[in-house]
């Protein structure tokens, strides 16, 4: 009961920043990155639960970063479908290696989340080894979400939002409006963080769970949307000063029982693995002694944090390659 209780907690206060809807929304973002904390051993679990709030609050710093910096992305998901049948098992596990095969500019319009995450895995044990608490921190945040975005199934397809099969708007409902909705029920607790032998073969078993659950998840709304007519499916919400047109809670609620626990059991696969990933940067750089290091970012990483907010906030966009809905 303690544990649902302290879910049901971090659920309520999460939800009270959270409105907006990339990958698992500011909502299920945070919540990712505060679980992954609680999966980690006691050499690390003292620095990490420190920073708890700098991890939950800057796991959606990358979704900020979208629109308003070139090459971000890219990061965050791969049409695996670009690439043909069965590709998640045949594409190249070494970045060097797709691009050899499918050109750079190939690979960024059609998304490297994989290997990005293979990239920050080795930042941050470099990261460690160097004892830096800024660069670990931030690593750490951002490598959380994208490990999360690589969890979601519409981060793996070019039918990414539905707007080739007439769902438009599936994007937002599968990730952040179920959750938002319904996850204060949700045993989103799994354990202790294990060691990868692997961490290329760990994100891409990810990408491929992934991109095998886009049939249901597809399927099953257009045929629930098929017994909902529109003034059934859709409702208006006040979110702030405005009033929005959103998915019932009726439609939402029967999709997510259609699904049949599939967003719980990918939200729990996600933080697991985010907690798998911290962990073993951690061991591959030798299992640095935490205690010695700054408990807190620095002043300049706080100015640096509240600039990139700043001129994230008043940049112009700039186009994006696919996923852009």
């Amino acid at each position: 009961m303690k544990k649902y209780g302290l879910l049901l907690l971090v659920c309520a206060s999460l939800l009270l920043v959270s409105r907006r809807a990339h990958a698992w929304g500011f909502f299920g973002h945070r919540l990712l990155n505060r679980l992954a904390v609680y999966t980690l051993p006691p050499g690390m679990i003292g620095f990490y639960k420190a920073n708890i709030e700098y991890l939950t609050v800057n796991a959606t710093r990358p979704d900020s970063r979208r629109m308003v910096v070139a090459g971000e992305a890219p990061k965050h998901f791969l049409d695996v479908d670009r690439y043909g049948d069965s590709a998640a098992y045949k594409l190249p596990r070494k970045y060097a290696d797709a691009v050899a095969r499918y050109g750079e500019d190939s690979l960024l319009r059609h998304g490297i989340v994989p290997w990005n995450v293979v990239s920050m895995k080795n930042q941050l044990t470099a990261a460690f080894k160097a004892q830096d608490t800024d660069r670990i921190l931030r690593l750490s945040g951002d490598l959380g979400h994208y490990i999360a975005d690589a969890c979601v199934p519409l981060h793996t397809t070019r039918n990414y939002n539905g707007q080739l099969t007439g769902q438009r708007g599936i994007h937002g409902l599968w990730e952040s409006r179920l959750p938002e909705l319904l996850s204060a029920d949700y045993d989103l607790f799994s354990g202790k963080a294990e060691y990868l032998p692997s961490p290329t073969d760990a994100i891409w078993a990810a990408v491929i769970r992934s991109h095998a659950a886009v049939d249901s998840v597809l399927r099953f709304e257009k045929a629930l949307s098929r017994e909902f007519s529109d003034d059934r499916k859709f409702g208006y919400e006040q979110r702030g000063s405005k009033t929005i047109r959103t998915y019932s809670r009726e439609f939402s609620a029967a999709y997510h029982a259609r699904l049949n626990g599939q967003v719980e059991h990918q939200m729990r696969y996600a933080a697991a693995l985010i907690g798998d990933f911290w962990f073993t940067c951690w061991v591959d750089a030798g299992s640095p002694d935490l205690r010695q290091l700054q408990y807190a970012p620095s002043e300049k990483e706080q100015e640096r944090l509240a600039r990139e907010a700043k001129e994230t906030a008043t940049a112009p966009l700039v186009g994006a390659p696919g996923h852009d809905e």
